[in-house]
């Protein structure tokens, strides 16, 4: 009887375990929500949500063309049919959808179809790229409420998702990477996140916010 009482118990034990690792994986994507935008040079982009709460990572990359795993040589050689994108990786929990949206539409200039700010062309466009009916609604309602509080017409469309491809090393983090460029537009032999602040001040993008949206503009300093 004690055999048969101490079999049980370990098997009951052992369900517990496989059970708890089953849901494992599930409750960790539970706790991770993904949301695919474009608002110009993803550098940027990634640079300015990665400094948000609850932003878990924002990786830089492309969307919404035709051609498998492009290059960003590729891609800014026109013909993929890709943006600049951000796959913007976020706890729910700490940060909600709506307010990654609505930070999203005051960092960019959502009034400008041609490109974003000094980069221009069909790569460097907006665009919010939502996964279902709920980031459809939830970016929808985001559109509404930034055109009526800036009092302008905003042209970034709201797509469907489509395929996210990561970009090369290269490309990751370079807002805040060591890493020496042996020769770039700004400058000779400095630092990537250097080359960054260069080229975005340069670039004229938080000017360019900052004139739109004034106070709202969450990542201009």
């Amino acid at each position: 009887m004690n055999k048969l009482s101490n079999f049980k118990a370990f098997a009951l034990a052992a369900l517990i375990v496989v059970g708890i690792c089953a849901r494992a994986p599930h409750a960790h994507a539970a706790g991770t929500e993904t949301l695919v935008v474009a608002g110009g040079c993803f550098w940027c982009v990634e640079s300015d949500f990665e400094s948000v709460k609850g932003v878990k990572e924002a990786v830089s990359g492309f969307a919404g063309g035709k051609t498998k795993n492009p290059t960003y040589k590729q891609v800014t050689s026109g013909g993929t049919g890709h943006y600049e994108a951000v796959q913007i990786q976020f706890d729910p929990a700490v940060i909600s959808r709506d307010t990654i949206l609505s930070l999203f539409f005051r960092s960019i200039d959502p009034t400008d179809a041609g490109g974003q700010f000094c980069d221009r062309g069909p790569t460097y466009r907006t665009a919010i790229f939502a996964n279902g009916p709920a980031q459809k609604a939830a970016a929808e309602k985001a559109k509404s409420e930034a055109q009526a509080a800036l009092g302008q017409k905003i042209v970034t469309p709201i797509l469907p998702a489509a395929k996210f491809y990561a970009a090369d090393e290269y490309h990751q983090d370079y807002y805040k990477s060591t890493e020496r460029l042996a020769i770039s537009s700004v400058g000779i032999g400095v630092k990537k996140a250097v080359a960054y602040k260069r080229y975005r001040k340069g670039c004229g993008r938080d000017k360019r916010v900052k004139q739109l949206w004034g106070a709202d503009a969450p990542f201009v300093n």
